[in-house]
């Protein structure tokens, strides 16, 4: 059964009690990090790498499309919770889950080593910054076409 929303929209009872869920889970998380943690929106921002738009737009229940997978599970290791608890609040499961995260692929020995750089005590703020900074840039950049070997001009 779905309910009518201003504005025309539909939005059926169960997508809202998942949106209710989730954006509950993530209040929750996001209070505990300040209550622990002495937090800010920008501290849990900075720590996960999801955008403080994104985490405002959970925390609303304010998206079309679901979640990705892979930003739930960023937020969630980044605050030290289980990304299951996060997917059972989206109401995905091993069956249905169409964003389930298998088994990995096999890591680039290059992310592992930033990713062991990450988690070294040893390592500055500074330094773990200008990581997360570029590793964030590289993500989001738009994808550069690829060029068949046939299309490239011959030089000669």
């Amino acid at each position: 059964m779905a309910a009518r929303w201003p504005y025309g929209h539909q939005v059926t009872e169960t997508a809202n009690a998942r949106k209710i869920a989730f954006a509950t889970f993530v209040r929750r998380a996001l209070d505990e990090a300040r209550a622990t943690r002495a937090w800010s929106g920008t501290e849990v921002s900075r720590r996960t790498g999801v955008s403080r738009q994104t985490i405002n737009r959970w925390v609303r229940g304010d998206w079309a499309s679901d979640p990705e997978a892979e930003r739930v599970v960023a937020f969630c290791e980044g605050l030290g919770l289980a990304p299951a608890t996060a997917f059972a609040a989206l109401g995905w499961d091993r069956r249905s889950n169409p964003h389930r995260v298998g088994t990995p692929p096999p890591m680039d020995p290059d992310v592992e080593a930033l990713l062991r750089r990450l988690v070294d005590p040893d390592v500055s703020d500074a330094e773990k910054f200008h990581i997360r900074e570029t590793v964030r840039y590289l993500a989001y950049r738009p994808t550069l076409p690829v060029v068949a070997p046939t299309q490239r001009k011959q030089v000669g």
